[in-house]
């Protein structure tokens, strides 16, 4: 039976949320591991804006050194960002960083969350994003496979079924 408040509807054997547990399996937790924290999404930010050495990303993402080799190291060893070796004269060879397809792929989560966090007080900006072919601002948007705008009323969660390709 469809409740009429705003969430998303359970079906099947998920419908009983009290047999059955999250934990362990959840994507929100898998993803949540990887960039779940505020010093990782910061350098994932910077990352965004095309910050790519240790330095920069630091001090732009204002965490300290040893908490920035630290989520650096997650994110690669998560597939986010992947390290790119270079070397300048003198010196010895060092990484830069950048976005990899996975890294890339968080674009939509960035979007949405600036939009959110525009919305939380009366700050004293932001940062707009805009598209660069007609300068409107980039929204997030929910969508099916066939193109539909699904709004949370009309959004069913069920148990994913996977083959043993996957």
């Amino acid at each position: 039976m469809r409740e009429t408040s705003d969430v998303i509807t359970l079906a099947g054997p998920f419908a009983d949320r009290d047999r059955w547990s999250a934990e362990g399996w959840c994507s929100i937790e898998r993803a949540l591991g990887l960039i779940g924290t505020r010093s990782a999404m910061v350098l994932v930010r910077e990352a965004f804006y095309g910050g790519r050495r240790f330095d920069e990303l630091t001090r732009r993402a204002g965490i300290t050194e040893a908490v920035a080799a630290k989520r650096l190291k997650q994110l690669v060893a998560g597939g986010v960002l992947r390290q790119v070796p270079y070397r300048e004269a003198g010196s010895r060879t060092r990484h830069e960083y950048e976005l990899t397809d996975r890294g890339r792929a968080l674009f939509p989560l960035l979007v949405a969350l600036m939009g959110w966090g525009d919305v939380l007080d009366d700050g004293p900006g932001g940062i707009e994003l805009i598209h660069d072919g007609c300068g409107a601002p980039i929204e997030p948007h929910v969508r099916c496979t066939e193109g539909h705008e699904v709004p949370l009323t009309q959004t069913v969660a069920r148990i994913a079924r996977r083959s043993n390709n996957d």
